[in-house]
């Protein structure tokens, strides 16, 4: 009877909620798998760096508007002095804005793909710097390699180390924690393991000059 007893009393303490609320060691797996799109979206230096850009395109977006408002401007002041000026002189002059609008409707378009493919560039630096992050935690895991979510058919939630991973990316890159190189074998990058995501819309307020007549 009291061996029965001291049954019993051990598998209640088993049950009991600090026991059962103990960290669990992850779950051993060969393959893990992240989402690219939040490791770039939700880490704050991820966050830091779409900042850094979205600034740059409020910039051009207040120079666009500058200049649509002063060759509005223009335009409105020679439609006022139409009357007076000869049609050979108002030929000249409206020929001469129209090629003025073109020269800036190309420098302004070359702006907007510099500012593009600022945003491609920084998001290819991104991936390229967190990579050793991400290598370090797939070491730590036990496994050999990192896949995109979008790679993937169906996989256990177990696999996901995505949180983890935007965790250690703003310790290291953020709050400044040094973090030790993957030993255990040399990392190989794919277009699958921390590839870039796809090339972001153009956003709004990178509106283009609006400068047809």
């Amino acid at each position: 009877m009291r061996a029965a007893v001291f049954g019993l009393l051990a598998g209640l303490a088993l049950t009991q909620p600090g026991a059962a609320q103990q960290a669990q060691p992850p779950v051993p797996t060969s393959v893990l798998i992240i989402d690219s799109d939040r490791l770039y979206q939700e880490s704050r230096y991820g966050q830091q760096i779409r900042a850094r850009l979205d600034a740059d395109a409020e910039t051009l977006k207040a120079e666009n508007d500058r200049i649509v408002a002063a060759l509005t401007e223009e335009e409105r002041n020679l439609t006022l002095r139409r009357p007076s000026l000869t049609p050979e002189d108002f030929r000249k002059e409206a020929v001469d804005f129209d090629t003025k609008v073109q020269g800036i409707r190309r420098a302004r378009d070359a702006k907007e793909v510099a500012l593009q493919n600022d945003r491609l560039a920084a998001q290819k630096d991104f991936f390229s710097e967190v990579q050793t992050v991400v290598g370090q935690l797939m070491l730590e895991r036990g496994a050999t390699v990192t896949l995109d979510q979008r790679s993937v058919f169906v996989a256990l939630t177990a696999a996901d180390v995505t949180d983890d991973a935007i965790g250690r990316i703003d310790a290291a890159f953020v709050d400044a924690q040094p973090v030790a190189a993957p030993a255990g074998g040399d990392l190989i990058e794919g277009s699958s393991v921390v590839g870039i995501p796809d090339a972001p819309a153009p956003e709004s307020g990178q509106d283009q000059v609006p400068l047809d007549r």
